[in-house]
């Protein structure tokens, strides 16, 4: 239906698929082959999360929209598609948030790069906001979520006034300077937490080394925190174990899981990030 730019070689993809809006789940995603209906180049789908369901007129979930980032092949040539064309889809894959926490502290999204396209569902679910998968979220967050958000400069910042308008706070980090923060988007956590903010849980999307800080920085306040693993991938449902992660087990043993089946949401504390490439 739609393939815009909202933000430099950033686009917002709106995909009509009745079936797939009306049982995706805010954290689950969509496996997209970037070409068009029938061609075999790219041959391999690429994985995106739910950025947000679009409903008719009457209400009812009709489309689809996801957020990518061009950054190779295959979103360079999904940046090519136009309305009207038909593109191989699978989904919804993997799990979702599941409810939002007990308690009064607040839910702190941190996202960096490409990391925030989860938050705007899962904050509109988690408020009440929208019904998704045939359910709504009761009893609602008491408080509207923050998201503290990181990119490399100002003109990477995709889609803050969607998440404004609905009603979701937003602080901006950036690598050099340009809005927000000057610095690493894990900052404008620690400053909330070296001042005796305690929310109920902290929600980490972005690169492993990003979540790797952000799984110490909860740990030494003892926040609970989970993180969603952007793990590259070739098939979505579990078949070719592109997509393993280390994860530790209640003995202390580590075991290879496959984040498209069994995350991509996982505990942060239950991650061996030094078995992560890129840490």
């Amino acid at each position: 239906m739609e393939n815009v730019p909202i933000a430099r070689d950033t686009y917002r993809l709106r995909l009509a698929e009745p079936s797939i809006a009306s049982a995706i789940r805010p954290g689950q995603f969509l496996m997209v082959r970037p070409g068009p209906e029938g061609a075999s180049d790219p041959l391999l789908g690429r994985p995106f999360a739910l950025y947000d369901v679009v409903l008719d007129g009457a209400g009812v979930p009709a489309a689809v929209d996801i957020v990518y980032l061009v950054i190779g092949r295959g979103t360079s040539a999904l940046a090519s598609r136009r309305p009207g064309e038909r593109l191989s889809v699978w989904g919804p894959l993997g799990n979702g948030f599941g409810p939002p926490p007990g308690g009064e502290g607040g839910v702190i999204f941190v996202a960096g790069g490409i990391g925030q396209t989860p938050f705007l569902a899962l904050g509109r679910s988690w408020m009440g906001r929208q019904a998704y998968g045939g359910e709504r979220t009761d009893p609602p967050l008491p408080a509207s979520p923050v998201m503290l958000y990181g990119v490399r400069n100002a003109g990477l910042l995709a889609g803050v006034d969607d998440f404004r308008a609905a009603g979701i706070t937003v602080e901006i980090a950036t690598d050099d300077g340009s809005a927000g923060h000057h610095g690493f988007v894990t900052g404008l956590l620690g400053r909330r937490l070296e001042r005796g903010e305690q929310p109920s849980r902290v929600i980490g999307c972005g690169p492993a080394p990003m979540l790797a800080a952000l799984t110490r920085l909860t740990a030494r306040y003892r926040v609970s925190c989970e993180v969603s693993l952007e793990n590259h991938m070739a098939c979505g449902f579990g078949a070719c174990f592109s997509c393993v992660a280390p994860i530790l087990q209640s003995d202390g043993s580590t075991d290879l899981r496959r984040v498209c089946v069994e995350g991509p949401v996982f505990p942060a504390e239950a991650v061996d990030w030094s078995g992560i490439s890129g840490h």
